[in-house]
């Protein structure tokens, strides 16, 4: 009744702007002008302006309305926004540079220079030799090294207080002796149990009459032939070095995938931890997982012949001489010499016959030997504990020895038969060879080397092709030469053995290159 009132007197439009600044200012009962003047300044104005003025529309209302509130709350969200906005681009683009940094770091901090695959000794002197080149060195191992005083290597656990000797052993060449001696390890050995060859006796069969061939150091005009060291020996010494090593690290795990690209190839391991290196180097032995990654193919073959090892006290003085039948059926033997009265077994023995002499016990294997070498060294006895050990024998020839951002060395580039004790001397010659060239490499040079260039790795082939063939071929060869019974061929190499026996030139020839020189 109150609003048509009005609308009699003032009018339609008077009446509908009075009825919007109720709807603002509220309705009657209340005294609203102190609590909007207190509170709100802008709809007491308003008020104001609704009791004095007339007018024409609402816009003027709703125009000031939106200037005072509406633009400011548009404007203040969008500057809101905007603000956070920017805040999240900012805390984003800190956490992708944290992010990238630590992955940066962590790349930077598995990258190395050259990453080897394998704990054997050839690895291990590849390692060391490379880390006291100046690079940094990744060596991948299955388990941890351990460090062991050279005196400590063999506990002695028999009554007399003997070191119990390693049934593995080695006859090291000059150029191995040369390699380890430039990475202080050979003064590391214990010398004590390191025995040198200073001649040997190549027989073609168990009678007098077949062909006989020896060498000595006086004709080859060194003072040894060679040396005898055990393993645990020699892989001890190596530990024991890698322990103080520059540029090292060692990581324990197992490889489970390579990846190579142009510029560095990456190894995950069963853990998913990635290394990255220039160059990869697969010393991972004759079943190399490297080499099968790589896809490098290889001619295999096996000898059908086990290596049986164990070691004798000998009744008579071996005097430092390495001794050797061929004995076709019988497979090859070779006697090498211990300090002491003492000799280590290699029958490289038919699997038939191998499997025999595992199951008989030592003192039958020496029964074995007597008509072979009891006239030269008398009764032999086994060294406490007795212990025989045997392992398979082939020749496996890999396509190359290297691929891209990767080579490799030791038994995964080459396996001969152990006939002339010459695998771990091509290893260590792998190794020597490599370290040349990476010394020829990094002379006059101003930028940081590339250890995987492929150049370098086609020289690397190059330098090791002519040496492992010829090895490959005259083992080869050998065993099959003297494996053969026919008559015709056993008279032609044994006069064969006994004229090379009498050309002191060519002797000394073949012994010079048996000795890496």
């Amino acid at each position: 009744m109150e609003i048509a009132e009005q609308a009699k007197n003032c009018g339609a439009k008077k009446t509908a702007h009075i009825a919007v600044s109720r709807i603002f200012l509220g309705g009657p009962g209340r005294n609203r002008t102190t609590d909007t003047r207190i509170f709100n300044p802008l709809l007491y104005r308003l008020s104001y302006q609704a009791k004095t003025k007339n007018y024409s529309d609402l816009s003027g209302i709703t125009q000031a309305f939106y200037e005072k509130y509406c633009l400011s709350l548009a404007v203040w969200l969008s500057l809101r926004q905007s603000a956070l906005n920017l805040a999240c681009r900012i805390i984003g683009r800190l956490f992708s540079l944290v992010g990238r940094s630590k992955t940066a770091m962590s790349i930077e901090s598995n990258h190395s220079d050259v990453c080897i695959i394998g704990s054997g000794a050839v690895g291990k002197a590849a390692a060391l030799a490379l880390s006291q080149l100046g690079l940094r060195v990744s060596l991948l191992c299955a388990q941890a090294t351990s460090s062991v005083p050279p005196k400590a290597i063999l506990k002695s656990d028999s009554a007399d207080g003997i070191n119990h000797w390693d049934v593995r052993v080695y006859a090291l060449n000059h150029v191995a002796h040369d390699l380890l001696d430039g990475l202080k390890v050979w003064a590391a050995l214990d010398q004590e149990r390191v025995a040198q060859v200073d001649a040997m006796q190549i027989f073609g069969g168990s009678a007098v009459a077949d062909g006989k061939l020896g060498f000595d150091a006086y004709g080859a005009h060194v003072d040894e032939l060679a040396w005898i060291v055990e393993d645990k020996n020699l892989n001890q010494a190596l530990d024991n070095a890698l322990k103080f090593a520059q540029n090292l690290t060692q990581v324990v795990g197992r490889a489970s995938r390579l990846d190579v690209t142009e510029r560095f190839a990456s190894v995950e391991l069963e853990n998913g931890t990635h290394l990255t290196t220039s160059l990869l180097i697969g010393a991972d032995g004759g079943q190399s997982w490297v080499r099968g990654q790589a896809e490098i193919g290889q001619d295999y073959r096996s000898y059908g012949q086990q290596g049986v090892v164990t070691n004798f006290a000998c009744e008579k003085p071996h005097r430092d001489v390495a001794h050797q039948w061929f004995l076709e059926e019988l497979g090859i033997i070779a006697l090498l010499p211990l300090p002491g009265q003492r000799v280590s077994l290699v029958w490289s023995a038919p699997d038939s016959l191998a499997a025999q002499i595992l199951n008989e016990p030592l003192a039958a294997l020496a029964d074995r030997l007597a008509p072979f070498c009891g006239s030269l060294l008398g009764k032999l006895t086994p060294l406490e504990p007795q212990n025989c050990k045997a392992f398979p024998l082939s020749l496996v020839r890999p396509h190359s020895m290297i691929a891209p951002r990767l080579a490799l060395i030791g038994d995964a580039a080459h396996v001969v038969h152990p006939m002339a004790g010459q695998g771990m001397n091509l290893g260590f010659g792998d190794v020597a060879a490599l370290l040349k060239l990476l010394t020829q490499s990094d002379s006059g040079r101003d930028s940081p080397r590339d250890c995987g260039d492929a150049r370098l790795l086609r020289r690397y082939q190059r330098a090791r092709r002519e040496e492992v063939l010829m090895m490959q071929l005259m083992t080869d060869n050998l065993s099959r030469l003297f494996a053969t019974n026919v008559t015709p061929l056993r008279i032609a190499r044994n006069l064969g053995l006994n004229l090379l026996d009498r050309l002191p030139v060519l002797k000394r020839k073949l012994i010079s290159h048996a000795m890496g020189r």
